[in-house]
């Protein structure tokens, strides 16, 4: 029961749910690019990726001084079925229409620079 609670919990919180829907349509994502999108210093949206992780919702990897997020590979079914119907329902929120569109310019201007 408490890792049901601990798993729904995750996602009540918006910077929360707005960091899984980037991370669902994206893939793989570091710091920098969620703290550009969700227009959030670096410190709140570490913290919030840390209760990601502690969540079991994200995965980690570093490159460099960066670090990388992923949605987990090992989620449980739960976490599956939620991403199913984030990805039906929630996906189409104005709020997450327009990270997205925020984050395809931005990382259309990396990849130019690049």
């Amino acid at each position: 029961m408490n890792h049901l609670a601990q798993t729904i919990k995750a996602l009540s919180d918006p910077i929360r749910l707005r960091i899984i829907l980037l991370l669902q349509a994206e893939g793989e994502l570091c710091v920098c690019d969620l703290m550009e999108v969700l227009g959030l210093p670096q410190s709140t949206v570490s913290r919030h990726l840390a209760y990601l992780k502690r969540s079991c919702w994200v995965d980690t990897r570093r490159e460099g001084l960066w670090m990388h997020y992923k949605l987990s590979e090992e989620s449980c079914a739960i976490c599956k079925e939620l991403l199913l119907t984030l990805k039906n329902h929630a996906s189409r929120l104005p709020e997450a229409v327009s990270d997205q569109k925020s984050l395809s310019d931005l990382l259309k201007v990396k990849s130019s620079c690049s």
